[in-house]
């Protein structure tokens, strides 16, 4: 669908991309990996047709539709939501109201057998079955379904835009991309701006009603969820997998193992031909030996072994001073903006040396709890720092609040104070913004370089208590896996707000649910959560059927063992149909792959095909999937008898 050949991109001398041509076929899923910097936003822009290259050629067939969600965007409206949201079928709407005008005009005129009023009703019925088969009668409900998973509400759809966080509208902007259903989707850092369930919901939505998607994004859950082919961007090359990322973690590392082999085994070969060539270049009896041999070095083809960026983030946090056992305790904690409660009656204590995450639905209330703790606004409760506690404070926002104007060294230099401006090129070059970097202006860096930039400044001054505010946003792969580190090596306390699950896993020890006005506690790690949240909505399910057949009201006949209430039933049909769409996606899932199986098959029945090893290795992963997915569909289809059966 996309043909990259022989791309350059050059600026002001520095090459980052070299000589690289890939293609993007309809139905890949490809995941843009590399380090901030490396030019993945480039290369969408480039794709998009928002850049030009300094040579190659981007080419794709004239009907293809390319839509394009950048990192940052600049929104400035007045619609509602749904207004907005409606503008993905603008088109749909011009080709309705000039099918009214062709209604209007034929109910006006009376030449009924002329030529002329004969073609305008062939006209309007060409229009009109346009119409019906893009779906005129069913955008509204499209509309709704994909607002509401993207986590706005039914009382959000008439708010005006302008009401709305930067993030929120960015969400916007994403359900009408996804409405209009591009051919190719282009989506830099689509889930900076989501929650957990949006995350979650968007994963969904890709993997079944995307066609070809190109995305970067630093969510190794969400790329594992949704890509099917990886291309790492690195020193100005590309390395193009066939596999998601976490495969393509463990295939890079094996090829590069093969590589250093090869290239080892190799250069054995070369000392052992250049030392004959040493020892015999001077007898006749053995020029030609010698001879044989320098025209074997010359033909012989170098091994070479892929050049890998070792840059690499390197981020220790000062020793955390001792603070009390208690850095925040909360008793009856509410925060209410008019008549909208945001949360009420928290009740909670951090020890020392938690570390803890804070998750939920956007504008539940983290940040606003946060901004509590930080005494940045007013609070009803009571809500103490313990003894001794400093605070290091990373907001969302952090990396837009930056200067400009000034390089990266004057916007550190500026804030720090005291003997920690003489270390300020030392902890630069631990951020990978050493040498000539550090006079780059801030206006040029990449999202990921500003929020490492922004980082910074939690490093000026030892802290005790770490409070993050999504500070993965922005930063590429290796970079949080650093940052990660650097939080579990911290001996002081640490309350992170985030989206990323594989951030979060293996690093708190505490999750705190916010939603519905309320603050939840919950023990163990963010996946344990997550499996209890699943765990819990069915036991929940059970507990109100349960309750149902036990409870007598005694001026009643008592309740029918089988009567559920409205939301009771509303809410199992819900998993009912949920567990149907699972079983026939599986069932299609597996003729198809049987379908494969039998090609293979055939493949191996010819006397070329049975001396093709790879076919047999193709025949055994797919039969394992199949096997695979026959016991999702087993699973899937007993739930689904048992809820049937409970009627």
């Amino acid at each position: 669908m996309v043909s990259v050949e022989n791309l350059n991109v050059e600026f002001g001398g520095f090459t980052l991309f070299d000589e690289v041509s890939f293609v993007l076929n309809k139905n890949e899923r490809i995941a843009l990996v590399g380090k901030n910097g490396a030019g993945k936003s480039t290369l969408l822009k480039i794709i998009a047709g928002l850049q030009k290259p300094t040579g190659g050629i981007i080419s794709y067939p004239k009907e293809i539709s390319v839509g394009y969600l950048p990192q940052q965007m600049t929104l400035d409206n007045t619609r509602t939501v749904i207004d907005e949201a409606s503008m993905a079928f603008a088109h749909l709407t011009k080709m309705q109201k000039k099918l009214d005008a062709m209604h209007q005009e034929m109910s006006e005129r009376t030449d009924f057998e002329s030529d002329d009023y004969l073609k305008l009703i062939d006209q309007s019925a060409v229009l009109q079955e346009q119409l019906l088969m893009r779906g005129i009668n069913n955008f509204e409900a499209e509309i709704e379904k994909t607002l509401m998973g993207l986590g706005f509400l039914r009382s959000d759809f008439d708010r005006p835009t302008t009401e709305f966080s930067g993030g929120w509208r960015m969400r916007i902007e994403l359900a009408k991309l996804l409405m209009q259903a591009p051919d190719v989707l282009l989506l830099d850092e689509p889930t900076n701006h989501l929650d957990i369930e949006s995350i979650q919901w968007l994963e969904a939505f890709l993997a079944k009603s995307a066609n070809a998607v190109m995305l970067v994004s630093h969510d190794r859950a969400f790329l594992d969820a949704v890509t099917n082919r990886t291309i790492e961007i690195s020193l100005g090359q590309i390395y193009d997998y066939k596999v998601n990322y976490s495969e393509f973690v463990v295939l890079r590392k094996e090829r590069r193992q093969q590589q250093m082999r090869a290239y080892e085994n190799q250069q054995k070969q070369i000392e052992d031909i250049e030392a004959f060539i040493d020892r015999f270049r001077y007898q006749a009896s053995k020029a030609i030996q010698v001879q044989s041999r320098i025209k074997q070095l010359e033909k012989l083809q170098r091994v070479e072994v892929d050049e890998v960026d070792t840059s690499q983030l390197n981020l220790k946090f000062p020793p955390a001073p001792r603070s009390g056992s208690y850095p925040i305790t909360m008793e009856h904690v509410g925060k209410k903006y008019g008549d909208h409660t945001v949360f009420s009656d928290v009740s909670f204590t951090i020890n020392r040396g938690e570390k803890l995450a804070f998750v939920g639905k956007n504008g539940e209330g983290k940040s606003t709890l946060v901004k509590c703790i930080m005494d940045e606004i007013d609070y009803d409760g009571k809500l103490k720092l313990g003894h001794n506690v400093k605070i290091g404070y990373f907001a969302q926002n952090q990396a837009q609040l930056l200067n400009e104007n000034l390089t990266v060294y004057e916007t550190i230099d500026y804030v720090a104070t005291g003997d920690i401006r003489t270390q300020i090129p030392a902890i630069l070059g631990a951020f990978m913004f050493g040498g000539e970097a550090s006079e780059k202006p801030v206006k040029v860096l990449s999202g990921g370089e500003k929020s490492r930039l922004a980082m910074i400044r939690l490093l000026l001054e030892p802290v005790n208590l770490l409070i993050l505010d999504e500070p993965t946003n922005h930063l590429d792969i290796a970079s949080k896996d650093v940052l990660k580190q650097a939080i579990q090596e911290f001996d002081g306390t640490a309350i992170i707000v985030s989206h990323d699950r594989d951030f979060l896993e293996g690093l708190v020890t505490k999750v705190y649910e916010f939603g519905g006005g309320k603050v939840s506690e919950h023990m163990g790690g963010i996946y344990d959560f997550l499996e209890k949240k699943n765990m819990e909505s069915l036991q929940q399910l059970e507990l109100s059927t349960n309750y149902a057949t036990k409870v007598e009201d005694n001026s009643k006949k008592p309740i029918s063992e089988n009567k559920l209430s409205y939301q009771e039933q509303r809410e199992r049909n819900r998993v009912i149909r949920r567990l149907e769409r699972k079983v026939e996606d599986l069932e299609t899932d597996i003729h198809q792959l049987e379908l494969k199986l039998e090609k293979i098959e055939t493949k191996l029945s010819t006397p070329e095909g049975a001396a093709d090893p790879t076919l047999y290795q193709s025949h055994e992963e797919i039969q394992q999937v199949i096997t695979n997915t026959m016991t999702n569909w087993e699973k899937a289809l007993l739930e689904l008898e048992e809820l049937n059966g409970n009627e």
